[in-house]
């Protein structure tokens, strides 16, 4: 089964080939064209396709759409981007002042028949009616980040981001556009996928509103003879294979997104720069004049082809450093061999060797000459993670991150505690004012506090310098939702610390893990997974018996579940309000877990954008100001 990634990047590369299905011969020659995208269309194309690829499909310029451009003739422009008045009135300029000869405008989402008669009136005032070639939807509006992984929005994402669904002024009308923003782009995902799911979401909530307009927007369109866009759907064929959506509130958990982790790519997400797997790491180039450390920061790009993340994304931060010291160690013996291979040739001194001195060694240097681009592929990837596991070191030195985390994980699975929470909070040695709050709320989440606890738990904040609005919000939150639920929810996990790193303590390491913790995270499912479980075995629980069952391949609008309840080989998981890489890597352990023996199962997990756990702080701190207010 191709992944929702796949399908996007071949109905992009498609679009690119002017809306032809791709040619299959190596030596067809390209045609050449420009990109014109917004900011939207930036972020959807940038994790999918490099610069390298554009080029390689006869994408010769790549522009901004609201930036100074130059006329170009003859070439074919390909505009991608959103149906927005702003976009189409620049749209409307540029057929004005005919920049280019042949346009194909394709765009994001479908646009109205009234934009359509303006952008029409346009061309016919500015006389290029002829030079538009294709008008096309693509119902793209979605950036996939992995095979299994996709937001809605990445700039601009405020708009649907968790403070703009839980405002407590939102209008009516607001919260409607903000829902409709959110359907449109999961009817994109479902248009993609060429699937009809049945859906499933919890009552009383946004997930129950995303629900119902999209179980709508999916039964008009396959009910729809003329504009049906699930053509073979239709049919029949296919009802065995249909997915599963689950649409979940992000207040169905507010300690994960929270929590402190401990996995490669989480951690990266948590402490460094990360968006739409581009990494900005700062690294120190030396000493300064005045004698402090110079640094400047670089930016690394992350994807599937590089073998490495692909591999430890997942793993526990020390079994990184450990696999990137390995990897280390078998790129010098490969050097190693080089030399040897040198100098055994005669040609340490680079001269010229004559071919009888070569005969024997011809199979060696063969190997050794088809290895190199396989060896500096090899060499760039392990300067790039140790560059990005360094910054990653360093932030979990400075801020004890390993151990906030380990107190995290024994207060979410209801464990003793070495030490107690206000002993870490008044540690000045111990975190951020940020760290300590995150500690606090999660422990707020997690226990059943007495109001005198819970004064001494704030003054120890405040004496800390930390913000205590987010602290304010999650208390009225717990108040009047079901909150508590969750402190049953993360049992069965925890960590062990095992034996210091054998092969990091060897000298010539560049990781120095002195005072941090080899902690080894013990297998358990988070709550969204558990509902995710539930859901798609179709297993009898107080949480998830009274969710909504939407089927828009059904006639009649209904929302019982049928008697033979159904099991899901495929699941799409999708949580408004922001996901976080921990729930991800949660959910991809457990399919791991779950397929094997000829069960193939699959788990998509989408949001409308990723948060880390700073950046809804932020949002929780302007929710709880409105709490006073």
């Amino acid at each position: 089964m191709m992944s929702l990634r796949d399908r996007q990047i071949n109905a992009l590369k498609q679009m690119l080939n002017l809306n032809q299905p791709e040619q299959k011969l190596e030596e067809a020659v390209p045609v050449w064209k420009v990109l014109i995208y917004d900011r939207l269309g930036q972020d959807i194309i940038s994790p999918l396709i490099s610069v390298k690829e554009l080029r390689e499909l006869g994408v010769t310029l790549h522009m901004q759409l609201h930036s100074d451009r130059d006329s170009i003739p003859e070439v074919p422009a390909i505009y991608f981007c959103a149906p927005t008045d702003e976009n189409l009135g620049r749209i409307g300029q540029d057929l004005q002042s005919g920049l280019y000869d042949i346009y194909h405008l394709n765009f994001i989402s479908p646009i109205t028949r009234q934009k359509m008669e303006d952008l029409a009136a346009a061309a016919l005032l500015s006389g290029v009616v002829s030079n538009i070639h294709k008008v096309f939807d693509q119902y793209l509006n979605f950036i996939s980040l992995e095979d299994d992984l996709f937001i809605l929005r990445h700039q601009n994402s405020d708009i649907i981001s968790y403070h703009a669904i839980n405002r407590g002024e939102v209008k009516d009308t607001e919260m409607e556009s903000v829902m409709e923003i959110i359907v449109d782009c999961l009817f994109s995902v479902f248009v993609t996928l060429g699937t009809v799911p049945i859906i499933r979401c919890p009552k009383g909530n946004a997930a129950e509103m995303v629900g119902k307009m999209i179980e709508k927007k999916l039964r008009e369109n396959v009910w729809d003879t003329r504009n049906n866009l699930f053509e073979s759907e239709a049919s029949g064929h296919y009802s065995f294979q249909r997915p599963l959506l689950i649409l979940l509130d992000r207040n169905v958990d507010m300690a994960t997104p929270l929590h402190h982790t401990w996995t490669y790519q989480a951690l990266a997400h948590d402490v460094l720069e990360m968006a739409l797997n581009r990494l900005v790491v700062e690294e120190n180039v030396g000493r300064s004049p005045a004698g402090g450390t110079r640094s400047k920061t670089r930016a690394y790009e992350l994807d599937n082809k590089d073998r490495f993340w692909c591999q430890h994304k997942g793993s526990p931060f020390p079994r990184v450093a450990e696999a990137i010291q390995e990897e280390l160690e078998q790129y010098r013996t490969f050097e190693e061999d080089v030399k040897k291979l040198k100098s055994t040739m005669g040609i340490d001194n680079e001269s010229e060797v004559a071919l009888s001195m070569v005969s024997n060694n011809t199979a060696r240097l063969t190997n050794a000459v088809n290895n190199l681009p396989q060896l500096l592929e090899m060499k760039r990837l392990i300067d790039m993670h140790t560059s990005i596991a360094t910054g990653i070191l360093n932030y979990i030195k400075s801020r004890r991150l390993d151990t906030f985390f380990e107190l995290e994980e024994k207060i979410m699975c209801r464990q003793t505690l070495d030490r107690s929470v206000l002993e870490t909070i008044s540690d000045p040695d111990c975190g951020t004012p940020e760290d300590k709050l995150r500690l606090a709320i999660i422990y707020y989440i997690c226990t059943n506090m007495s109001d005198s606890e819970y004064n001494k738990l704030e003054s120890a904040l405040s004496a800390a310098g930390c913000d205590l609005n987010p602290l304010v919000y999650i208390k009225r939150l717990r108040s009047y939702t079901r909150i508590a639920e969750i402190q049953h929810n993360y049992e069965g996990g925890g960590t062990k610390t095992v034996s210091m790193f054998s092969k990091l303590m060897n000298q010539g390491s560049s990781f120095v893990m002195e005072g941090v913790k080899n902690l080894v995270v013990k297998k358990h499912n988070l709550p969204v997974t558990k509902i995710v479980d539930e859901l798609m075995e179709s297993k009898q629980s107080s949480q998830t018996d009274d969710y909504c069952y939407l089927d828009p391949k059904q006639l009649k609008h209904t929302e019982q579940m049928p008697k033979n309840k159904p099991t899901f080989q495929d699941v799409i998981v999708f949580v408004i309000g922001g996901g976080n890489y921990i729930e991800y890597q949660n959910l991809v352990d457990y399919v791991k877990q779950k397929s094997g023996a000829g069960v193939n199962k699959r788990i998509t997990y989408g949001s409308t954008t990723f948060i880390n756990a700073k950046q809804l702080l932020k949002q929780l701190s302007l929710l709880g100001q409105e709490v006073y207010s």
